[in-house]
């Protein structure tokens, strides 16, 4: 039997105009239970109406992928309620291909069975989302309002987590909120890497991160982390290194 979740997604993507062609491609649901959902949305819709309390592994997630994911969703990611599902929602800019397509990549390895999609806007911006109930679970950080006008901490879970794979949790924050600058110091070739925030916190995480790693780094601005002393640039040249 086809869960909740995956009903829900499909209804959202019928809402959103597609064909069941499309749903099927994008969900690997097949065509004919897409057909059925469209014809008939009451009858799962009676049967998933009281799912159980979810209780989740956090132990089993692999670390690279959700401290990646961490990473993107706290630099600009977004999840919003749609329905009786959340919608998990990564804007990046959308001349990196490369890291549109990890990003999808790394979603779907999160919640498998699913496949995350892609919006282009008329900005060059590029939002990755998907529809899941769960999303709250997995990321606690979501709350009502900006992310710079609240709190922001880890749950023990998560800080075990982004341990064991710190470079990629920095990676995600400045995949997503991050540049990597080449200057021309008086003729001399320099790379600088920035990171920009509003939420102190999350800028606190950042700082935090390149401490484990014993990166130093300073603060060239209010809102903005800077790395720029060679061996530290090249350090974060061997896991990041320039958007594409």
């Amino acid at each position: 039997m086809r869960s909740s979740e995956e009903f829900e997604a499909v209804q959202l993507l019928i809402a959103a105009g597609l064909n069941d062609c499309a749903i099927a491609r994008q969900t690997s649901i097949p065509r004919r239970t897409v057909r059925d959902w469209r014809c008939r949305p009451q009858v799962l819709s009676r049967q998933s109406s009281t799912s159980p309390h979810c209780v989740h592994d956090f132990a089993s997630l692999a670390p690279n992928d959700y401290s990646y994911l961490l990473g993107l969703y706290l630099g600009d990611g977004c999840i919003s309620r749609y329905r009786r599902v959340w919608r998990l929602r990564v804007t990046l800019d959308a001349k990196y291909p490369d890291i549109i397509e990890r990003c999808m990549k790394t979603i779907d390895i999160i919640m498998p069975g699913q496949r995350a999609a892609t919006f282009y806007r008329s900005d060059n911006c590029a939002e990755v989302y998907l529809y899941s109930k769960h999303w709250p679970c997995l990321f606690p950080q979501h709350a009502f309002g900006k992310k710079h006008d609240r709190p922001i901490r880890l749950k023990p879970w998560q800080q075990e987590l982004v341990k064991q794979a710190t470079e990629e949790f920095i990676r995600g924050l400045i995949d997503s909120d991050g540049c990597r600058v080449v200057a021309n110091d008086g003729g001399v070739r320099s790379v600088r890497y920035h990171f920009s925030n509003r939420s102190a916190d999350i800028r606190g995480l950042f700082c935090t991160a390149l401490d484990r790693l014993g990166i130093p780094w300073t603060q060239n601005s209010e809102y903005q982390i800077a790395v720029y002393r060679k061996a530290a640039t090249a350090r974060l040249d061997e896991f990041v290194g320039p958007k594409t």
